[in-house]
């Protein structure tokens, strides 16, 4: 450290008197010049542009403990998060931050809301038990472009989605749809949302009832009610939304089918799924029973 300082200041002071004030010999100083980088500082520059390849591959999205992830699975090195996260800030690599919000959910007073029945324990023993859902909003030139979402608890997975100009109940009932007809769920999934009108409306609930799915409502303006939901909304608004500016709802609609289909569910790494993207999470799951039973017939 005390020579990098001679280093640094021999332009505006001799070398001798840096030296002399810092308690090293000028030999030293001169040994150490030509000894080049340490074996630390030239692992940390290779780990550096790794780190920047990796950040780069994902749009600049990932923060330290993704990085991290991608380094030890992608590339085999095991060093600490901590340390990618040390390399992260000098090489002035960063992630992205959330938006401010805006209200989706507007309750009708008229609506008999039905019951909680996940008491914010989103925990679930395998996927289609639990469903988490909710809506937020896509600022275009041309007005705001809806999106809503089903998400299963398990795999952390969206299951299904729907979009629209507009906020009524059909958008809630299609992206229910699409999540009933790629999951094909046993009867008595749940189907957890905040008390919006579009959740708590006859068609919504009688909807649910025809597929065979429980509903069940947080309360009103809780974000802790709907926290996975909110979570995924968090990471679609600071990857996706914040850092682009859509002309068009067609635009946008097709940005965010992307990035649900393209880089979400099959792609992107969630911490809840051990640093695994909910589709390689839902592979992995579906292979545990085949290795236990060769165990036992072993």
């Amino acid at each position: 450290m005390r020579f990098r300082l001679i280093h640094a200041e021999k332009d505006h002071h001799g070398v001798s008197l840096l030296a002399r004030v810092l308690g090293v010999s000028r030999q030293g100083y001169y040994a150490w010049t030509k000894r080049g980088p340490s074996t630390r500082t030239r692992q940390d520059q290779v780990l550096t542009e790794k780190i920047r390849t990796h950040h780069a591959a994902f749009d600049e999205i990932y923060r330290a403990p993704r990085i991290h992830a991608d380094l030890r699975e992608i590339d085999g090195i095991g060093i600490g998060r901590k340390r990618v996260a040390r390399l992260m800030r000098a090489a002035r690599l960063a992630g992205v931050s959330r938006r401010k919000d805006c209200r989706t959910t507007i309750a009708d007073r008229r609506a008999v809301a039905v019951s909680d029945l996940v008491q914010r324990k989103f925990t679930a023993a395998e996927p289609n038990r639990i469903w988490t859902a909710d809506i937020t909003y896509v600022p275009t030139w041309q007005g705001f472009l809806y999106l809503a979402v089903v998400l299963d608890v398990f795999l952390r997975r969206i299951v299904g989605w729907a979009m629209a100009e507009h906020m009524r109940t059909e958008l809630v009932t299609d992206a229910l749809a699409m999540a009933i007809h790629q999951r094909r769920p046993e009867a008595g999934v749940i189907h957890h949302s905040d008390k919006g009108g579009q959740y708590t409306s006859i068609a919504f609930g009688r909807r649910c009832e025809q597929a065979g799915v429980r509903p069940s409502t947080g309360r009103t303006g809780t974000c802790f009610d709907n926290a996975i939901t909110e979570s995924f909304f968090a990471s679609l608004e600071c990857e996706l939304i914040d850092r682009r500016t859509f002309r068009t709802r067609s635009e946008a609609e097709r940005a965010v089918f992307a990035y649900i289909e393209r880089f979400y569910n099959p792609r992107r790494r969630h911490s809840a799924n051990g640093q695994l993207s909910p589709i390689e999470y839902e592979r992995r799951q579906a292979l545990k029973p085949i290795h236990e039973d060769d165990y036992a017939a072993a």
